[in-house]
């Protein structure tokens, strides 16, 4: 476990660390996995790394390597577990039990812890200001995205309305269209039908009338009386 941190060392996130090592911040995250796989170890914030000053000289030497990436983080790696292994990890114990006698000691061993308490505290804070930045915007996305799928749900139905609507107009239409042909179909008929008996009646009256001049002229009268019965 790591204990190499500085007295007021600062921290970075991954957007600044991009900024400071001058590479995307995709390739944070990429060089921050290399190094994890071959076994270094960062501060965390449950998954999310916090980067310190040795960290950002890591990603530096990856980023400026000539040999192979993983090659270079193997030797980054022990370099980490060299400096890790000489330094000395203070614990409460070991404080108890060690605590100075000279006042002056004490006071200035009290500073440092008091330093270090501070730094926690600032590197806390940032943290939770950067998790409630986080909420809010994951609150403000899924808001947008509630919006934008309400909007499309509506549009949808509107446009399936009008598509419904003008479809019961055109049938409606069609149907009226059709029965207007029907009527003037069946007054044509009716039309016709009538002319047609008009017709016959007058082919009947023609008949009777040529059979009736017929039989005038085969039955020799008076020159009067054939006359009248042609009109018989």
């Amino acid at each position: 476990m790591r204990h190499d941190i500085q007295q007021n060392e600062r921290s970075f996130t991954t957007k600044e660390v991009a900024e400071t090592v001058r590479i995307a911040t995709p390739t944070v995250r990429k060089y921050g996995q290399i190094l994890e796989r071959n076994g270094y170890e960062f501060f965390k914030d449950e998954d999310r790394r916090i980067f310190v000053q040795s960290d950002v000289e890591a990603l530096i030497a990856l980023r400026d390597t000539n040999k192979s990436l993983d090659d270079t983080a193997k030797d980054i790696v022990t370099q980490q577990k060299d400096r890790l292994e000489g330094s000395k990890e203070i614990t409460v114990a070991d404080t108890y039990n060690n605590l100075p006698d000279d006042p002056n000691q004490l006071h200035e061993f009290m500073s440092f812890l008091a330093k270090e308490l501070a730094a926690s505290r600032e590197m806390n804070v940032q943290l939770a200001n950067d998790m409630s930045q986080l909420k809010t915007k994951v609150a403000q996305l899924q808001q947008d995205h509630h919006v934008i799928s309400s909007g499309i749900g509506n549009s949808a139905q509107k446009t399936q309305v009008k598509i419904e609507k003008l479809t019961e107009q055109q049938k409606t239409n069609y149907e009226k269209m059709l029965e207007q042909e029907k009527q003037k179909s069946q007054f044509l008929q009716k039309e016709i039908q009538n002319m047609r008996e008009e017709q016959k009646q007058e082919w009947r009256s023609q008949n009777d009338f040529n059979k009736r001049l017929e039989e005038s002229i085969k039955k020799p009268k008076g020159k009067l009386g054939r006359f009248f019965s042609i009109f018989k």
